[in-house]
C-alpha cells in the first residue's frame, strides 16, 4: 500500500470545546491509526496491497473491507468539520437542502434523528445520489459509494466519537455537530462534482482527500 495516515486538516485541540483533543488524540492516534494498521498487517505483501485505499474498499470483503473502509470513514470525518464551522451551507448546495428537506432547520432536526435512531456503532451521512439529496445511515465500517451514492458529509456516531465528551447522549452530540462543527464550505464542494464522469476510486480518492478536481 503506497499510502499512510492523512494528517489531520487541524490541530487535535482546535475543535474545543465541542470535541476536546483527549477524544481527537484517542480518535485519532489510536482508533483511526490501528485501524490501518490492522489493514497492513491483512494485506501484508498480498496482492491486495499493490492497490490504493479506495480500490481496496471497492474490491475487498470481510475483515480488509472493514478496516479499510474505517480508515477511508475517518479521512472523510476529519474533513466534514473545521474549526469554527457550523452555520448555513452556501449556494447552491443551500438551496438543494431547502428543496429535499423543506429547510435547513427540517435537515438538522432529520439528520439528528437519524443518527440517534441508528442501532449499534456506525455513521450517518448526506449523500447525493442522482442529483437528490438524502440522509443515509450505514453500520459498523459501510459507506454510501458501496451503493452508488456520493457523500457531502459525516458524523461518526460509534461511541469513541463522543463519549468522553458527551457521555451516552448521542443526540447532542450530532446537534453540535451541525450547530458549531461542520465544515459546509467543503460539502458544498462536492455538491459541485456530483456528476462528475470519472472512475469511482478516482472520485473516492478525491472525497477523501479533500481534492479539488
Amino acid at each position: 500500500m503506497d499510502f499512510d495516515l492523512l494528517p489531520l486538516p487541524y490541530p487535535q485541540p482546535a475543535l474545543e470545546p465541542y470535541l476536546g483533543r483527549e477524544t481527537l488524540h484517542y480518535h485519532y492516534d489510536k482508533h483511526h491509526a490501528g485501524y490501518l494498521a490492522k489493514l497492513r498487517e491483512l494485506v501484508g505483501s498480498t496482492a491486495v496491497a499493490l492497490h490504493t485505499l479506495e480500490e481496496i474498499v471497492l474490491l475487498s470483503d470481510d475483515d480488509v473491507f472493514e478496516n479499510a473502509a474505517q480508515v477511508w470513514n475517518h479521512d472523510f470525518y476529519w474533513r466534514s468539520m473545521r474549526p469554527g464551522g457550523g452555520g448555513e451551507p452556501p449556494e447552491p448546495l443551500r438551496g438543494a437542502i431547502e428543496r429535499a428537506f423543506g429547510g435547513i432547520d427540517a435537515f438538522h432536526e432529520r439528520f439528528v434523528e437519524r443518527g440517534t435512531q441508528l442501532f449499534g456503532s456506525g455513521w450517518v451521512w448526506l449523500v447525493a445520489g442522482r442529483d437528490r439529496l438524502r440522509i443515509e445511515t450505514t453500520a459498523d465500517a459501510d459507506l454510501p459509494l458501496t451503493q452508488d451514492r456520493v457523500p457531502l458529509l459525516c458524523a461518526d456516531v460509534w461511541e469513541h466519537a463522543y463519549y468522553l465528551d458527551y457521555r451516552n447522549d448521542r443526540r447532542r452530540y450530532l446537534a453540535t455537530f451541525l450547530e458549531h462543527l461542520v465544515d459546509w464550505e467543503s460539502a458544498a464542494s462536492r455538491w459541485k462534482t456530483v456528476g462528475a464522469d470519472e472512475p469511482m476510486a478516482v472520485r473516492m480518492e478525491r472525497l477523501r482527500t479533500g481534492e479539488s478536481r
